[in-house]
C-alpha cells in the first residue's frame, strides 16, 4: 500500500526551512516489508488506463515511494518547501515485473543538487527491491525558480510524437481522484480557489498522472524490461481535453517508442517522453 501521508506531514513540508537555499541534507528512508494491496493496485490502474494484469502497472511503485519523498522534503534541514517546488522530470526503470502479491523494501534519498536555468534542481532517487533484489527504480527530477545559471543545462530532449487522433476528456475531480489514490493532496490539483491561491487559473492535473496514463497507453507494446524518461512541459487544467501521440523511434534506440501529450486547440505541449528496453 502507498505511505499513509496526513495533513500535518503536508503542512510540515510547506513550512520555511532553517537552511532555506542549502545543501542537500544526507538523508535515505526506508520502508520495510511493504505488502502491495491487489484491491489499491487495480483502483490506480483503472484511474490511470492500464490494462488489468497479474503484475502491477509500470509507474504504480512511485505510489510506495510518494511518502518517503514528502517526509524527506519535510525534514528541517532539507533546504526547500514542498509547495512552490516544481516536478519537472521522471525516469524508471523496472528490471522486472512485480506481482501485486509480493512484498517489497522500498528506499529514498535526495541527491543531484545542480544550477538550472530557471534555478536550481535536485533528484528524489528511489529504489524498490524484492528479496534483495532489485526490481524497480527511479529518479524524480525537482526544479525550485530562482536565479538561474546562464548556461546551465535546461533538461532532456526527446523524439516528437504527434497527436495520431487519440484524445482524453478530463473531469474537473481528477485531481480528487487521483489524491484519493496515491495520497498526493497538493492544494494545486483539488479546487480552482486552492489552485488559484498558487497562481493558477484553476487546478491541474498530477504530473505523474498524466505519464502514467501515457504510459497506460502503451504498456502492452512494451518489454519487461524497461526504461521511461518523460518530461513535464506545461501544467493541464481541469477540465480540460489533451491529444496523445505515440509512435515507433528508433533514432532512440530499438524498440524504443516516443509518446506525448498536448492541447488539441494549438498543439502546445504538456508532456514528452520515450521508453525503450532496459
Amino acid at each position: 500500500m502507498p505511505d499513509v501521508v496526513g495533513i500535518p506531514l503536508l503542512l510540515k513540508a510547506a513550512l520555511p526551512k532553517v537552511r532555506p537555499g542549502g545543501d542537500l541534507p544526507d538523508l535515505r528512508l526506508e520502508r520495510h516489508d511493504v505488502l502491495i494491496d491487489p484491491d489499491h493496485v487495480a483502483a490506480y490502474a483503472d484511474l490511470c488506463g492500464f490494462p488489468r494484469k497479474d503484475t502491477v502497472p509500470l509507474t504504480y511503485p512511485h505510489l510506495l515511494a510518494f511518502g518517503l519523498h514528502l517526509r524527506i522534503m519535510a525534514d528541517a534541514f532539507f533546504p526547500f518547501p514542498a509547495i512552490g517546488t516544481v516536478h519537472l522530470e521522471n525516469s524508471f526503470t523496472q528490471h522486472r515485473p512485480i506481482a501485486p502479491t509480493e512484498r517489497v523494501q522500498v528506499t529514498a534519498h535526495p541527491d543531484g543538487l545542480r544550477p538550472h536555468a530557471k534555478g536550481r534542481v535536485f533528484d528524489l532517487v528511489t529504489q524498490v527491491h524484492a528479496r534483495g533484489e532489485l526490481v524497480w527504480e527511479e529518479t524524480s527530477t525537482f526544479l525550485r525558480r530562482g536565479h538561474g545559471s546562464e548556461g546551465a543545462p535546461t533538461g532532456p530532449t526527446f523524439p516528437e510524437a504527434p497527436p495520431t487522433g487519440t484524445e482524453w476528456r478530463l473531469r474537473s475531480d481528477l485531481g480528487r481522484r487521483y489524491a484519493a489514490v496515491s495520497g498526493d493532496r497538493n492544494p494545486i490539483h483539488l479546487y480552482p480557489l486552492t489552485a488559484k491561491a498558487f497562481g493558477f487559473p484553476r487546478q491541474i492535473a498530477h504530473g505523474m498522472w498524466s505519464l502514467a496514463r501515457c504510459v497506460g497507453a502503451l504498456e502492452n507494446r512494451l518489454p519487461r524490461a524497461v526504461t521511461v524518461a518523460a518530461a513535464f512541459k506545461r501544467p493541464i487544467l481541469l477540465p480540460g481535453t489533451v491529444a496523445f501521440g505515440s509512435r515507433r523511434a528508433p533514432e532512440a534506440g530499438p524498440g524504443a517508442y516516443a509518446f506525448s501529450l498536448s492541447s488539441p486547440s494549438n498543439g502546445a505541449p504538456h508532456l514528452a517522453g520515450a521508453a525503450t528496453p532496459a
